[in-house]
């Protein structure tokens, strides 16, 4: 049960923003979107800046998704979790990889399961997630595997945004719908 009720009639003054993220969303609300309501501004906001990060041309759908659920997992959001694991598996990712994500910080040194541009991107999550600061061999792993400077920026925003999700997520208790979409 979420912590506080989500959002089933914002009004008539938000019909534009649930229209916009109906849209996006293939005619539905999911549970974050029904929670995000509660302040219409911020639901038209946090779309505007999530789009551009989930479409980053820079970082491969494969690595966003495995940064996504790093995340999701060192944060104990299974929600967000559980919304990623389809589109992982989509673009690549193994069902042996993900149950691996279950120990991120043991999955980041995983030679046989992760390739060393996976490892940098999950050893990224982990600094990130729990530490903030990124450390000097993580970021000097992860330049190797993406040297454009727009690539470390937009797995820095994946990784950050992310965050902020499941911080969301978790900190009001929200919930799968029926079924689960991913």
């Amino acid at each position: 049960m979420p912590t506080i009720p989500y959002q089933d009639d914002p009004g008539p003054d938000a019909a534009e923003v649930v229209a916009a993220i109906r849209a996006r969303r293939g005619g539905r609300l999911l549970n974050l979107d029904r929670m995000l309501l509660h302040n219409p501004r911020v639901a038209a906001g946090w779309g505007a800046l999530m789009g551009p990060i989930r479409n980053s041309p820079n970082i491969s759908a494969r690595h966003r998704e495995l940064a996504i659920c790093a995340v999701a997992r060192l944060n104990g959001a299974d929600y967000e979790f559980r919304h990623h694991t389809g589109p992982w598996l989509r673009d690549g990712g193994t069902q042996a990889q993900l149950d691996a994500l279950d120990d991120v910080a043991a999955a980041s040194r995983d030679t046989d399961l992760f390739d060393a541009a996976d490892r940098a991107v999950l050893a990224f999550a982990l600094d990130s997630t729990r530490h903030v600061r990124i450390a000097a061999d993580t970021l000097a792993a992860v330049r190797t595997h993406f040297p454009d400077p727009a690539a470390v920026f937009d797995l820095t925003m994946i990784v950050a945004s992310y965050n902020m999700v499941a911080r969301v997520l978790v900190g009001l208790d929200i919930g799968f719908e029926a079924p689960v979409v991913t």
